[in-house]
């Protein structure tokens, strides 16, 4: 399976942030999308989710030899900053939210089994979401997104915030599933990207850029992104 971006364009009034990209992304890897700030890395992902209408191009699902257009259904979107029901326990959360997706959801399991494999402890799982921590409500939002399933998997900063063990709790869990998804993973975290993706992509004067890491040390690989960043400053 393949996410094709095809010409995809965005203005805001005369400032071009989306120029024309075109680019493909395939199932099975971790994509680290890095870009200075302001570069269009949310809007790049709220375009894909379809929260920002595009002003040209389209954004194809490729499988089996056959392309679609992609649908809401296919893209999970886990933001920095997790949205959860604060009024609910956690328990109560993904106990509704499995009643309402019954219907798609393929191989549930059990609450308890899915509070494992996100390892949120046992003495938290009836607890109030807003008493959790800010690491474990953002395991919440990234529980909810995996149990839905999507082809495509949109991480917006996820991992900033979070303690080192939580971090590479996600880090690793992240790993264990992407052979199922595309994931495009959004940091400002150089270490972070090269330590857990696949691929490092630049968001790099308005088009996607993917960075050879062939034959390159890690520094040498860290030189070649700070350079490519530095370029799109100086334009």
């Amino acid at each position: 399976m393949k996410l094709i971006v095809k010409n995809v364009t965005k203005n805001f009034e005369k400032k071009e942030v989306l120029k024309g990209i075109n680019f493909e992304f395939e199932k099975g890897k971790i994509y680290g999308l890095l870009g200075r700030n302001g570069a269009g890395k949310t809007t790049f992902f709220n375009c894909l989710n379809d929260d920002i209408k595009i002003d040209s191009g389209e954004f194809i699902i490729e499988e089996n030899e056959k392309q679609r257009k992609v649908k809401i259904d296919d893209i999970g979107y886990v933001l920095s900053t997790p949205t959860v029901p604060e009024f609910l326990t956690g328990r109560e959360f993904l106990k509704f939210f499995l009643e309402i997706n019954q219907k798609t959801i393929q191989e549930p399991k059990t609450i308890d089994e899915y509070f494992d494999f996100m390892k949120i402890q046992k003495e938290d799982r009836d607890k109030l979401l807003k008493d959790y921590s800010h690491g474990m409500k953002n395991k919440m939002q990234m529980l909810v997104n995996i149990i839905a399933n999507p082809n495509i998997l949109l991480l917006d900063e996820p991992l900033t915030s979070l303690d080192v063990v939580v971090a590479e709790e996600m880090k690793q869990m992240l790993k264990s599933i992407k052979k199922d998804h595309i994931i495009i993973f959004s940091t400002h975290i150089m270490e972070l990207a090269l330590s857990l993706c696949d691929e490092i992509v630049l968001l790099n004067h308005g088009i996607l850029e993917k960075i050879d890491k062939e034959n390159l040390t890690e520094n040498e690989l860290k030189d070649k992104i700070i350079s490519a960043l530095k370029e799109e400053n100086n334009v």
